[in-house]
């Protein structure tokens, strides 16, 4: 390990005013957290629907895992990249405040659909809402939280990933059950709808209720940048993004290796316990749904919390080597969880592995922000993200239909397919954090030199 320098951060040398107050700025990540929440209930309820959707709109797993991965993901991640731009230079509240309604609009929306272009369209504006969050919340709570903080900061933000798709399955799961003994239910003005149907109401419209809640959060002051010099040349931004090219490839497609392999394992491990263990849609999803919520909160608010711990004693690359390290030994301990055939052993690994698959999160976007210009960070941002959910989103959940149908042509062989999925990805990150701790560390000193040139 490197040792500690002595060098002062770029932030402490800087003469600026102080960071907001820490509670002030605990609430601001505690608004952006339960935004965050809400995405990803309204992104992942879908799998806990898999069944009852197939059957009434005819559609087989290759089709329903484009509805939950690549056609979100495409515009998801095409849309973040001017809207990160957008973040750099304009109100993020704002953005994320119209981001959150839309969205949820959308979500409602998916209890209209009646055929699979329906639905499909009602998934392209859930990915265009949900593109204006991420960007812009890294780049708020980074200005609210001095560097030696940020990793945890943004690590409580992450968690909403981990209590937003274990509440989407959990309560996903309870409403599955109550809904079971009826097929439809009768509804004022729009007639007849499923159970499935029901559900996204339920979940779509609490957001367009809190999306005005955005208006307590107040913009902070974007430290490091010159008055006049928030919006820049996008050449100058791709000149800094060539210059740590090295450190962006290891880091985005690291980061995008491990959501490959998480977002198959959400989209599918639901059903994994249906076909595999004989469960009930409702009781998979409730079993899921708190393993996920406890071990991945736990998992990415500790991730950060050693990679601030590692930081503050000189390890510059401690937000790469943190995943690293939490991968590597996670590697068993997924592969045992699905070869096993003891349900409560699988439970009890299912937890260690979603720990270990949580931590790298919170150290992503800390790493981002760690290596960026302030007036670069949601651009930078939204790259990262483009990377991460094309593939993660975009391949993992498709990936593992493709696994069963074409390779194993077998529609119980769900679990061989996670298997194949996670090695690739998990092996694969492996190898691009090792090679990114060097380079990272030079993507600091550079940072500390370009502030240095343009203070």
């Amino acid at each position: 390990m490197p040792k500690a320098s002595s060098t002062p951060t770029p932030q402490a040398a800087s003469s600026e005013p102080p960071y907001p107050a820490s509670g002030y700025a605990w609430y601001v990540v505690g608004v952006l957290t339960l935004v965050y929440v809400f995405s990803f209930i309204d992104r992942q309820i879908l799998s806990l629907l898999v069944r009852p959707i197939r059957r009434d709109l005819g559609i087989s797993d290759t089709e329903i895992s484009l509805l939950m991965g690549f056609t979100f993901a495409v515009f998801y991640t095409f849309f973040g990249i001017p809207l990160g731009r957008l973040a750099d230079s304009r109100s993020r509240r704002g953005i994320v405040a119209w981001g959150f309604a839309l969205w949820s609009l959308f979500t409602a929306s998916c209890g209209l659909a009646r055929n699979y272009a329906q639905m499909l369209l009602c998934r392209v504006g859930v990915g265009v809402g949900e593109a204006a969050l991420s960007p812009s919340a890294y780049s708020l709570i980074s200005d609210y939280f001095p560097p030696h903080r940020r990793s945890t900061a943004l690590s409580v933000y992450g968690a909403g990933i981990y209590i937003g798709s274990g509440l989407a399955f959990f309560l996903g799961g309870i409403v599955v059950n109550l809904a079971s003994g009826k097929e439809a239910y009768l509804v004022p003005l729009l007639g007849e709808i499923r159970g499935w149907q029901l559900i996204f109401f339920i979940v779509g419209l609490p957001g367009l209720l809190l999306a005005p809640l955005l208006l307590t959060v107040r913009e902070p002051i974007r430290r490091g940048v010159r008055a006049g010099a928030a919006k820049l040349p996008i050449s100058e931004v791709a000149a800094y993004v060539k210059q740590n090219l090295p450190t962006f490839i290891c880091h985005n497609f690291g980061f995008a290796s491990v959501a490959f392999t998480t977002y198959a394992a959400s989209a599918w491990i639901p059903t994994y316990f249906v076909r595999h263990f004989a469960l009930k849609e409702g009781s998979a999803g409730i079993s899921f749904g708190a393993i996920v919520t406890a071990a991945g909160v736990l998992g990415v608010i500790s991730g950060g919390r050693l990679a601030d711990w590692m930081r503050s004693r000189g390890i510059e690359d401690a937000n790469l080597r943190v995943p690293l390290y939490a991968i590597l030994i996670e590697l068993p301990i997924g592969a045992w969880f699905l070869l096993t055939e003891n349900l409560n052993l699988a439970m009890l690994l299912l937890f260690f592995s979603t720990f270990l698959t949580a931590a790298p999160f919170g150290c992503a976007p800390a790493a981002m922000q760690q290596i960026m210009p302030n007036n670069m960070r949601a651009q930078a941002s939204s790259l990262y993200l483009f990377v991460n959910n094309l593939i993660g989103i975009g391949m993992g959940p498709t990936a593992v239909a493709l696994f069963t149908e074409k390779v194993f042509h077998n529609e119980a062989a769900v679990g061989s397919s996670l298997l194949a999925v996670g090695l690739i990805g998990k092996i694969s990150a492996v190898i691009l954090f090792a090679i990114g701790l060097k380079q990272i560390r030079k993507s600091v000193e550079r940072l500390r030199v370009y502030l240095a040139a343009h203070a």
